[in-house]
């Protein structure tokens, strides 16, 4: 169950949402871990067929707090400007992704995420990406999130 959010007249509409999430840079990703101390790893990730997709190594904290407890949390910020109007603030639109992780064990599907990763950070070396991809397959996780709620945030400029 989720929390209503306190101020819904900021509530991002859930179409607007879902293209921030797939537009981000990099998401925050928070777990918590066996002891329930929390922990928060910034990623970069790519959104396809309604799930988040990230590559790590297979161990470290993250995997320990997954392994631990795979409901998780996500979170982008897209752009954001402080501004003074009568008042100290900042313009800003977010959004987080309540969700439950898993790791991708089909080679072809783990290949599929990583070219896509490529394409998305380094666009102009996709020459190279399926040979170093096939090279360093084995030495990389692959883990999806399910997306199982969203919820978008702003605050835009007022039209005049």
């Amino acid at each position: 169950m989720h929390r209503e959010m306190r101020r819904r007249d900021r509530a991002m509409p859930d179409e607007k949402a879902k293209a921030l999430l797939e537009k981000g840079a990099y998401g925050i990703l928070s777990t918590v871990g066996k002891d329930g101390q929390a922990y928060a790893v910034p990623l970069s990730y790519v959104v396809k067929d309604n799930k988040i997709f990230f590559h790590c190594a297979y161990s470290g904290q993250k995997i320990e707090n997954i392994a631990h407890e795979p409901r998780i949390c996500f979170c982008v910020v897209g752009d954001t400007e402080p501004v003074y109007e009568k008042n100290f603030t900042t313009y800003y639109e977010s959004v987080i992704v309540y969700v439950t992780v898993s790791k991708v064990d089909d080679d072809a599907r783990k290949t599929e995420v990583l070219m896509m990763l490529a394409k998305k950070y380094l666009p102009a070396y996709m020459d190279n990406a399926s040979a170093d991809i096939a090279k360093s397959l084995d030495n990389i996780g692959v883990y999806q999130i399910a997306i199982d709620y969203v919820t978008g945030k702003e605050k835009c400029k007022k039209s005049k």
